[in-house]
């Protein structure tokens, strides 16, 4: 019996990692080019998942009726679910609202990042890293108020598409970089 230890050979992970990374990257590329079917089907799976959290907060809620707060516990979870199925049966109108949710947290965190790069400029040299990335996450949620509600049909399925690309990119990249560390490792040390 021989056992076969060459750097060629790639164990199964490493290769399934690469062939995900593929995948992810097409999935994104599908997104990006039908933008307004992602941006549905996105909203589905938000909707989904809310209303899967209500009804896990119902659950819970009568768990725990005897513990107390038990009106709050039903009424946070008919909240989740009233939203979750107005998201599931009127897809449209969710687009709208969670186009007008992104827009008003990129313009919350790019606030927030503009007050950090200011406190940040007298302790860092690199505090116009964090001052370029508040100027743009403002300008990004501008944008998205200023085009809204003809962005809506396409935003969140391009985002998230970019989302699943640069996923799809760090995974190949990732799983092609133990081959780069083996082939330097098994380079034979110089005499210095």
């Amino acid at each position: 019996m021989t056992t076969n230890i060459s750097p060629e050979v790639q164990p199964a992970s490493k290769n399934g990692a690469l062939w995900t990374g593929i995948l992810l990257i097409a999935l994104g590329i599908a997104c990006v080019l039908i933008p307004r079917i992602s941006t549905i089907v996105a909203e589905t799976w938000v909707s989904l998942i809310i209303l899967s959290a209500g009804f896990t907060k119902l659950v819970y809620a009568v768990q725990t009726r005897n513990q107390g707060n038990f009106l709050i516990k039903i009424l946070l979870s008919t909240l989740y679910i009233a939203t979750g199925i107005m998201l599931f049966v009127s897809p449209l109108t969710g687009v709208l609202t969670l186009t007008l949710l992104l827009g008003g947290f990129f313009l919350t965190e790019g606030t927030f990042e503009l007050i950090l790069a200011f406190r940040l400029r007298n302790e860092h040299k690199n505090w116009t890293w964090a001052l370029g990335n508040g100027i743009i996450t403002l300008l990004l949620g501008g944008s998205i108020f200023y085009l809204y509600p003809f962005n809506a049909p396409w935003l969140l399925g391009t985002l998230v598409g970019a989302s699943i690309f640069m996923t799809g990119l760090s995974r190949v990249m990732l799983s092609l970089n133990p081959q780069m560390a083996m082939t330097d490792s098994n380079q034979a040390p110089t005499a210095s």
